[in-house]
């Protein structure tokens, strides 16, 4: 990972230290971080991970589903995205990570496998779910848009074979654990 993606991650933890919704507070507790849940991870490690995302219930705070993930905080990465990937792991994906919240439109443009695709607000909360299937060529390309300050792509149908919805919590955990 480049220095520059470590310290965008860096920067979602520390939020996440200070009740940020990326972090791991849960809701209704104000911000601050509560006893150790499946969405509010504790483990100890010295061992550098790769960064995970994990989509928790948003009404028991369950953890739905854990992916690690790849970042792409910059133009050209968020451009190129998983394009040049032969395909997805079960648990494995793409954080976007954008400077705020914003209106957003992906296509499945040079991708050689399906996915879902995840808009997730400043408030950590899903706002929309798409099902994107390949496409035939790279002419008119079916666009999916969504409002967020993030986008995770997971494998297809991830989300419905965890029951992810919208209004559902993403939290990302540490890349480092101390």
């Amino acid at each position: 990972m480049d220095q520059r993606s470590l310290a965008v991650v860096a920067l979602l933890v520390v939020a996440g230290c200070t009740g940020s919704p990326m972090g791991a507070s849960e809701p209704g507790s104000g911000g601050a971080a509560t006893t150790a849940t499946a969405c509010s991870p504790t483990s100890q490690s010295t061992e550098t991970v790769p960064p995970r995302v994990t989509v928790c219930d948003r009404e028991t705070s369950e953890a739905l589903g854990t992916v690690a993930v790849e970042i792409a905080d910059t133009p050209d990465a968020r451009y190129t995205g998983l394009s040049e990937h032969e395909s997805l792991g079960a648990n494995e994906g793409m954080l976007f990570v954008y400077a705020s919240e914003g209106r957003h439109t992906y296509v499945m443009r040079s991708m050689d496998f399906p996915i879902d695709i995840v808009y997730v607000d400043a408030d950590g909360r899903i706002t929309e779910i798409h099902h994107a299937p390949t496409e035939d060529d790279n002419e008119d390309l079916t666009p999916y848009p969504g409002r967020g300050k993030w986008v995770l792509e997971v494998p297809y149908n991830w989300t419905v074979e965890r029951g992810v919805e919208v209004g559902d919590r993403v939290v990302v955990e540490d890349t480092e654990r101390n």
